[in-house]
C-alpha cells in the first residue's frame, strides 16, 4: 500500500513515522499548496490593457466625431435662418421708407452699422430696449473680438452678431442710406452679415480655433445679400486691410460697395 508523508495533523506536529492512507483519520486536515494565483486567472497583460484603452478610444472617436459635425451643421443652419430673417427685416424697412435702408435715421446710439438693429427689430416682432435674450440677432458661434463676451451678450454692440454694411467710416465701401434701386449687382452686394466677415476670421469653419487672430483670405462667414439670398462666403484678405475696407479681387462672389 502507498503511504504518504504528512507535515501537519489537526494543526499538531505529524507524528514522525509515516502513515498509510488507511490509518489516517477520517477528522484529519491537510493543507494543499495552492497554484500561483496567476496560473488560475487568465492573464491580462500591459498589451491587453493598452489595446482596450486604444479599442475605447476608437469607438469613442467614432461615436464623437459625428457628433460634432452635427452640433455644427446645426448651429451654422440656426444662424443661417436668423440671417435670413434679419436681412429680410432690414429689405421690409426700405421698403417702408421710400427704398432707403437703414443708417440715416440712426434710431440708436453708436455706430450705423450696429445701431440699425433698432431701426429694424420691429419688423421682427421685438420691441423694447435691445437684450442679450434677442436670440434672432444672436449667432451660436459668436466668440466676440475684444470684449470678454460674445457681440450678441454686449449692449455696446446692440446685443448682436450681425453687422450691417454700413460702415461710414472715411472711403470704406458701404450701402448705408442706399436706394435698393441704385445698388449695382445686388445679388453680389453684401447687406448684413457676421461680425467675423469684417477681419475676416470665421466662426463656423475656424482655421484659428478660438483665437481671433490672424486673420486670412478665405475664411467663410455667414452673409445676407440686398437681393435676400443667405449664404456661407469665402472672405478676401490682402494681408493688410480688414476686410470690410475694400471691395475683393477678382475670383470673389462678393462686394461691399453699391457700385
Amino acid at each position: 500500500m502507498k503511504i504518504t508523508p504528512l507535515s501537519h495533523v489537526n494543526g499538531r506536529d505529524a507524528r514522525s513515522t509515516f502513515l498509510s492512507r488507511a490509518e489516517v483519520p477520517d477528522h484529519a486536515h491537510f493543507e494543499v499548496p495552492r497554484p500561483a494565483l496567476g496560473k488560475l486567472r487568465a492573464g491580462f497583460t500591459r498589451t491587453d490593457f493598452l489595446a482596450t484603452i486604444a479599442l475605447v478610444a476608437v469607438a469613442s472617436a467614432l461615436i464623437i466625431a459625428p457628433m460634432r459635425i452635427a452640433q455644427a451643421k446645426s448651429r451654422l443652419g440656426v444662424c443661417t435662418g436668423n440671417l435670413q430673417q434679419v436681412g429680410r427685416a432690414v429689405l421690409l424697412f426700405a421698403g417702408d421708407h421710400q427704398t432707403v435702408l437703414p443708417g440715416v435715421l440712426r434710431m440708436g446710439p453708436g455706430e450705423p452699422w450696429w445701431s440699425y438693429k433698432e431701426e429694424v427689430k420691429g419688423y421682427l416682432g421685438l420691441a423694447g430696449p435691445s437684450s442679450a435674450s434677442d436670440r434672432i440677432f444672436a449667432c451660436p458661434m459668436d466668440r466676440g473680438y475684444s470684449d470678454p463676451k460674445p457681440f450678441c451678450q454686449t449692449p455696446r454692440f446692440h446685443y448682436s452678431s450681425y453687422v450691417f454694411n454700413g460702415v461710414t467710416l472715411l472711403q470704406t465701401p458701404n450701402i448705408a442710406g442706399w436706394k435698393l434701386g441704385e445698388i449695382n449687382q445686388p445679388s453680389r452686394t453684401l447687406l448684413v452679415m457676421e461680425f467675423a466677415a469684417h477681419p475676416p476670421l470665421s466662426w463656423h469653419r475656424s482655421k484659428t480655433g478660438q483665437a481671433n487672430a490672424p486673420f486670412y483670405s478665405g475664411a467663410e462667414s455667414v452673409t445676407a445679400f440686398t437681393d435676400g439670398h443667405v449664404k456661407l462666403t469665402k472672405m478676401h484678405y490682402d494681408g493688410y486691410n480688414a476686410a470690410y475696407t475694400r471691395d475683393p479681387i477678382a475670383g470673389y462672389d462678393y462686394k461691399y460697395s453699391g457700385k
